[in-house]
């Protein structure tokens, strides 16, 4: 399984999408009406709100080159059924001390552990791929080596 690139669900290619489409109209209207404002506001070359705005103007233009660039390289993880880890899938797990985790395997754009959103190029999320329902996987993380055994995949 390839783990290079950006691959993201539909829902976060959505979610980028709605947030370019802020930063290129809200966001940028403001940065570029507080730019002229500052600008306005005297002598530009020892005009700290001036040095600020177009600083803010260059980040936010780096911010929105980012994202067009990340959209148009990225993969979308296309949800299939199949009987072993792939990108998108489900997983529910026991640990090696009887706890049982549910795991969605995603791209590392998208990844939040703590929501059980887990990066494909994490050691656990890594490990996991290609294995099928049974399979007793050994994950090495920095916490040490992991057991997990693989229960249901959706």
């Amino acid at each position: 399984m390839e783990t290079q690139g950006v691959y993201l669900t539909e829902d976060g290619r959505q979610r980028l999408l709605n947030q370019l489409e802020f930063l290129r109209t809200v966001k940028r209207a403001e940065v570029a009406r507080y730019l002229h404002d500052a600008k306005e506001g005297g002598d530009v070359n020892d005009n700290a709100a001036y040095e600020e705005a177009k600083t803010e103007y260059a980040r936010l233009e780096g911010k929105i080159y980012e994202l067009e660039q990340m959209l148009a390289t990225a993969r979308t993880i296309q949800k299939v059924q199949s009987d072993e880890v792939t990108l998108g899938s489900v997983v529910h797990v026991r640990c090696s001390d009887g706890r049982e985790a549910c795991y969605t395997i995603v791209g590392a754009y998208e990844a939040n552990p703590s929501a059980g959103r887990i990066s494909n190029e994490s050691p656990v999320g890594k490990a996991l791929l290609g294995h099928k329902v049974g399979d007793l996987v050994m994950v090495s993380t920095p916490g040490g080596v992991k057991e997990y055994t693989v229960l249901a995949i959706e």
